[in-house]
């Protein structure tokens, strides 16, 4: 039973953040920003200078918000390129990101993270 449990939210967790790669530009909802997907977006304190310092295993539990191949920036949203040459989502010149540990669309469980993740705000 544990295991169809686990093997379920893996599923659930795969499909939530399908939509990370290619997504559309983020949104505003209830205050914070969200991927198309629903998922709440955080910014990273370490990032500066328009770059993203999150790479490797960091990247792994904070999924990069990346943009698809045909979209382009515009009005209060910017693009990073990441160390491996991908585009990322940004807001006032910070990088977005997902939380790989929240579950479902309103999750923030990420906000305050070793106190250097935060809640991205339009």
């Amino acid at each position: 039973m544990k295991r169809d449990k686990l093997t379920f939210a893996l599923l659930v967790s795969a499909t939530l953040f399908a939509g990370t790669a290619g997504a559309a530009p983020p949104m505003a909802s209830g205050g914070v920003l969200t991927g198309n997907n629903g998922m709440t977006l955080y910014t990273f304190d370490k990032d500066a200078d328009g770059k993203s310092m999150c790479n490797g295993p960091c990247a792994t539990n904070w999924p990069p918000a990346l943009l698809g191949d045909d979209e382009m920036a515009s009005g209060a949203y910017t693009v990073v390129t990441r160390d491996d040459g991908k585009k990322q989502w940004a807001v006032k010149g910070k990088a977005l990101y997902y939380w790989s540990k929240d579950q479902k669309p309103g999750d923030q469980t990420g906000d305050g993270f070793n106190n250097l993740w935060h809640v991205a705000k339009p």
